[in-house]
């Protein structure tokens, strides 16, 4: 069917273009007695010009009907959707959204009052209105980032794996990150382990390695006791106000990229921020498979003898999100700079420009300013779902007091 609709849209737009060149011609013939050979010539090419224009009318006529009931079809259908969306969705305000140009950052939903979702406690119902509305929530996603999902009935971790199934997004293994993590259930794993006093920095997921999630989800089993929160910001407008105050020194960036340095013991440190093993970080623990998949992310291995040095880059600290034309911030220099420290890591030398030569401090710190100035910070509560678009949003954490478990899932 799809190839015999094809070829008769073919042979239309063909068929109308020969027309039209006929017409021409005829038209010409018409205008220039001298090129016809009699009168009974002229007569001929007036009927064909009389044909011709018949039939070019009536196909132009055809030709911007079916494009308006294509419109108006696509239209319907993106109306449909989004009124068969809302009878399960509503968009909730809350106190720390902000808004750019028109935008508000992040969406909050919830169920609609009085919907099936709402007077239930069982997740197969979410799961199933996120399988019929994922094209609604996809778009929804691209125009505003990031969606965090509030009310609706998860409860566990298997909940949270089956809303990550439902969207149909495929598994990113974690394989080349710094946080410790334990696998929970599923796709699903605890969010970085590190002590509740630290503040983990503002970050792209996965950023200093080649092959990083395009989305990840954030789900609170456990609402902290106080802190907590896991603030969010817009890339984009990180790097706008980056490039307008300190141009030469982004330029340097988007010229050498940069190289992040980082020395991992064997086994994970639950006690640093970046404790996490080389065991644990190439999923092996034989060194030799270790060396392999560190050279399938670029990254050169110096072994040490209690651990291992990781060189990853030159690597581009901007990238363009393509989909959205723009230029992001996509690193995680702030984060190296000034949070990858322990025992075994110094957080100047972490970080360089690719070209070995080393960044200010002043600059780092101020981007740092920035970065707190534009970031969203929800305060979790039990049950919530962050959905975020790696490409496009930075997030941190913040210290907490006990207790707090929030679980994270990595998507391609």
């Amino acid at each position: 069917m799809f190839f015999a609709t094809v070829h008769l849209r073919i042979y239309g737009d063909v068929k109308l273009k020969l027309q039209n060149r006929w017409l021409l011609v005829a038209k010409s013939k018409l205008r220039n007695p001298m090129s016809s050979s009699g009168s009974g010539s002229r007569r001929r090419w007036l009927l064909v010009a009389r044909s011709l224009i018949s039939d070019v009318d009536g196909e132009n006529c055809y030709h911007r009907e079916r494009e308006r009931g294509r419109e108006r079809s696509v239209s319907a259908s993106a109306s449909a959707s989004v009124n068969m969306a809302e009878s399960f969705f509503t968009e909730i305000e809350v106190r720390q959204q902000k808004t750019y140009n028109g935008d508000v950052f992040p969406t909050v939903l919830s169920p609609k009052p009085n919907s099936a979702i709402i007077s239930s406690d069982d997740v197969s119902v979410f799961t199933e209105a996120i399988r019929a509305h994922k094209p609604w929530l996809q778009s929804l996603l691209h125009e505003t980032c990031a969606i965090l999902f509030r009310g609706f009935p998860v409860a566990t971790a298997s909940d949270f794996n089956e809303v990550v199934e439902a969207f149909g997004f495929e598994e990113l293994p974690y394989v080349g990150g710094a946080a410790p993590r334990t696998k929970v259930v599923g796709r699903v794993f605890t969010a970085n382990e590190s002590p509740p006093d630290q503040k983990i920095p503002f970050h792209h997921e996965m950023a200093q390695v080649p092959k990083f999630p395009s989305k990840l989800f954030f789900f609170c089993e456990v609402e902290p006791g106080k802190g907590g929160e896991t603030p969010i910001v817009l890339s984009h407008i990180v790097y706008e106000r980056m490039k307008e105050k300190y141009p030469e020194f982004v330029e340097r960036l988007e010229e050498f990229g940069l190289i992040y340095t980082r020395v991992l013991g064997e086994d994970d440190d639950p006690t640093s921020p970046i404790g996490r093993g080389w065991k644990s970080t190439f999923l092996t623990k034989d060194k030799s498979v270790a060396e392999e998949r560190a050279a399938e992310l670029g990254m050169k291995l110096e072994w040490l003898e209690d651990g291992v040095k990781t060189i990853m880059g030159p690597i581009p600290g901007i990238k363009v999100d393509k989909s959205r034309q723009r230029k992001t911030w996509f690193n995680s220099m702030v984060a190296a700079y000034t949070g990858w420290e322990d025992a075994r890591n110094d957080p100047i030398k972490a970080v360089t420009f690719g070209d070995g030569k080393p960044l200010r401090a002043d600059i780092i710190y101020d981007c740092l300013k920035i970065l707190n100035e534009e970031s969203v910070a929800i305060p979790w509560q039990k049950g919530d779902v962050l959905l975020l678009d790696n490409w496009a949003v930075l997030h941190s954490r913040r210290p907490f007091d006990p207790p707090r478990r929030v679980l994270a899932s990595l998507c391609k």
